[in-house]
């Protein structure tokens, strides 16, 4: 149970007045007091979305049913509907990490890798089920790896070459950058690729899995330590301080099951796109909109954003 002030933020391409009266069932539910609200974005005013902040207070709130409530009135209005603490006067964000494959890449690359080396199905196959928690990540990494051996490393310059960003990346890494944030990239994936966009996109820093690469081909092996769940949380945390960040100040944005440990640790946890489990577990989800739907999240509007 959790007393004290909350902010619950509604997101949609367009909020009706129906979307809205269904939001004010659910704080009613809960027998919230609404304080105030605030405006980030307005498609009547042509900007990007509609985006409101409500600012409410309650006594022994059940945090987690109003989590799980949200998340299910999200999912059936196609909206996207986040609660979290009102720490924004004691708390200010500076370091947000990010997982890449599905998160700031339309792709797994490991996947585009294998449909390049002819074993696309098998290899797709074990990467879903990886993703939805059903399998050890290490475990099922090392064996994708393997069918990998003799890959000729031009193909990764291809592959990185056409990498699909997610819709969104490019606002949102401008506006984190202009803002002042430190962002990096927590990835399964493979240096290689997130290299390739922290160039392209200007993260501060990468950590992710190194490909064994000999005479021109992928071994089918990485170097050690490979950048599983638990890695990405210690990352998380060594990285916040040796930046001098307590973990409220850390943000998280990840898709797949190798990335709740991380959303968990982090102030800010946020399931982008993500798999229905992963949904389900995180304190925050973004499923119907941009990536750069994570700058109202942190509250900032419109207006204090660039293009």
């Amino acid at each position: 149970m959790a007393s004290g002030d909350l902010i619950l933020t509604v997101l949609a391409p367009r909020l009706s007045a129906d979307i809205q009266s269904q939001v004010d069932a659910l704080r009613v539910q809960f027998d919230l007091q609404e304080n105030s609200i605030r405006r980030l974005s307005d498609v009547a005013q042509g900007e990007r979305i509609d985006c409101l902040e409500l600012y409410l207070s309650g006594t022994d709130v059940d945090l987690e049913a109003l989590r799980h409530a949200a998340l299910v009135l999200s999912e059936t209005l196609n909206v996207d509907i986040a609660v979290q603490q009102n720490l924004r006067q004691q708390v200010k964000p500076r370091l947000v990490c990010f997982d890449m494959d599905s998160t700031l890449i339309k792709a797994e690359v490991i996947d585009e890798l294998a449909y390049r080396h002819g074993v696309g199905s098998e290899v797709a196959d074990v990467t879903e089920r990886a993703m939805r928690g059903e399998l050890d990540f290490q475990q099922s990494f090392r064996e994708r790896m393997s069918k990998l051996a003799g890959l000729d490393e031009s193909v990764l310059a291809e592959i990185a070459a056409e990498l699909p960003l997610m819709e969104g990346v490019e606002r949102l890494m401008a506006n984190l950058k202009r803002l002042g944030y430190r962002t990096a990239i927590l990835s399964g994936g493979f240096t290689y690729f997130a290299d390739y966009l922290q160039h392209k996109l200007g993260f501060d820093e990468v950590h992710a899995n190194e490909l064994v690469i000999e005479n021109g081909k992928v071994t089918g092996e990485v170097r050690e330590p490979i950048v599983d769940a638990d890695r990405k949380a210690e990352l998380l945390e060594t990285i916040a301080l040796r930046e001098g960040l307590t973990l409220d100040q850390t943000i998280a944005v990840g898709d797949g099951a190798n990335d709740l440990k991380m959303l968990a640790k982090a102030g800010l946890g946020i399931a982008y796109r993500a798999k229905p489990m992963v949904r389900a577990q995180a304190r925050q989800a973004i499923s119907h909109l941009d990536i750069d739907a994570v700058l109202y999240l942190i509250g900032y509007p419109d207006v204090d954003l660039i293009d």
